[in-house]
This record gives C-alpha cells, structure tokens and sequence, in this order.
C-alpha cells in the first residue's frame, strides 16, 4: 500500500517522523518552528512528541 501524501496530520501523534514531508510541515507549523529546527530537536531528544514539546518550551 502506497503512503499518501494527501495527508495533512500525522498517523501517529505521539512521534514525530522528520523524513515524511507532511509530517515535517505539520510539526513545524505546530510548534512554530522552522523544519531545520525540528530536525535538530528530534536529532538531540528523540521522536516522541512530548520530549520534542519540551524541548521547545511548548508543553
């Protein structure tokens, strides 16, 4: 089964998964920061939404 790209929110709310492009948006848009950023804090703190939120001070 094809991924669709269509999609405008993650599957999974709870883990952010940087190298699908529509969840790199939403996650950006979300957390108002730049898609870079968002890299770079998953990178440091791991996928899990809630550890990424604090990372930015976002809770």
């Amino acid at each position: 089964m094809s991924d669709n790209k269509m999609k405008k929110r993650p599957l999974d709310a709870f883990k952010i998964n940087v190298n699908e492009e529509y969840e790199l948006r939403y996650w950006s848009k979300t957390l108002n920061v730049s898609p870079d950023e968002l890299i770079e804090a998953v990178n440091k703190v791991g996928p899990q939404a809630s550890k990424v939120r604090q990372y930015f001070h976002k809770d």
